[in-house]
């Protein structure tokens, strides 16, 4: 009967060691583009690095790897759902887009980057299913970049959710901007679409 007891006060106090599942899976990816080979098309340097669906893993992985400020110039990592690449012809990105913010800082990077992938892996957005991910690249000259990829680019009341929360997880005063990803590819100078 004591040895019942103790594992019910075990359980109920939140110390039997079990594994805290997510909603979903979702996957690092790393880019390193500082030494692309010459004639290399776009996307060869992009490497799934792992795939988790636990807290303690999720943790585990930033703890030890995962903060932009650690990337070298010129680097991207990403966190996708799992199955979506980080790329443009991914079937669930084709018709999308991306909020996007910028910093100066590696602290502030660092930190936009760890709440927004603590807002995604704890789907804190009422639009979760339209968000495929989010992408930190670190520029020399230019500022550092943090991109939420979302999947339907034509749904604005959809992506003006995401956008207003988004700039109110990361805490962010200045606009932030959206662009669709059909535009991008197509001009050089990328047109924002919407704006929060």
């Amino acid at each position: 009967m004591a040895t019942s007891e103790a594992a019910t006060a075990t359980a109920a106090a939140g110390t039997d060691n079990q594994p805290h599942k997510l909603e979903r899976k979702w996957t690092f990816w790393f880019d390193n583009q500082s030494k692309p080979k010459q004639g290399a098309a776009w996307g060869t340097s992009l490497r799934k690095v792992y795939t988790f669906d636990t807290v303690e893993e999720f943790w585990c992985l930033y703890d030890q790897i995962f903060k932009p400020s650690r990337l070298p110039i010129n680097a991207d990592f990403h966190l996708f759902k799992a199955g979506i690449e980080p790329k443009w012809e991914d079937p669930e990105c084709a018709n999308g887009g991306k909020w996007s913010v910028t910093s100066n800082r590696k602290a502030n990077l660092d930190n936009m980057w760890l709440e927004t992938m603590m807002a995604l892996i704890g789907e804190q957005f009422d639009e979760a299913d339209e968000i495929c991910g989010v992408v930190a690249s670190v520029r020399h000259q230019r500022q550092d970049k943090l991109a939420l990829w979302t999947k339907t680019a034509a749904n604005e009341a959809a992506q003006m959710g995401i956008g207003k929360k988004w700039k109110e997880i990361i805490d962010v005063t200045d606009r932030i901007t959206y662009s669709f990803h059909d535009d991008s590819r197509r001009e050089r100078s990328v047109k924002s679409r919407y704006n929060v």
